[in-house]
């Protein structure tokens, strides 16, 4: 059930999404990195919160356009909500409070996984 409400929450923040709030991500990157290194559980997510915060980077600077905007969105939405202090469940609430942002993590990277893997290959050589 929390799955589905964060998966409907995600898509409904994705198609609402506008440039400022991409712009809105990228001024609070180092916020975002803290949240992701402080935070137990959204600690294996670290890597690819670098990874999305890098894709909005090079999205908004203009050296990577080939991505849909739905995917584009969908992963500031998601970087917005983990920062967020208005959750499903408070962050302030020991172990359960991460437990929406992991799993609104999770379902971003569901959604966006190819397109991710599209922009490191592109812009590193490497696979992701």
């Amino acid at each position: 059930m929390l799955r589905q409400m964060i998966s409907e929450r995600l898509k409904a923040d994705a198609k609402n999404l506008t440039e400022n709030d991409i712009k809105r991500v990228m001024e609070k990157a180092d916020n975002i990195k803290q949240t992701f290194e402080s935070k137990g559980p959204l600690g294996r997510f670290l890597r690819d919160a670098k990874l999305m915060m890098a894709l909005l980077r090079d999205y908004r600077n203009g050296t990577y356009r080939e991505i849909p905007w739905y995917a584009l969105s969908a992963v500031a939405a998601a970087l917005l909500y983990v920062l967020s202090p208005l959750d499903f469940i408070p962050d302030v609430i020991p172990i359960l409070g991460y437990t929406d942002d992991a799993l609104m993590m999770s379902v971003c990277l569901l959604l966006v996984e190819h397109e991710l893997d599209d922009y490191q290959s592109r812009t590193t050589g490497k696979p992701a």
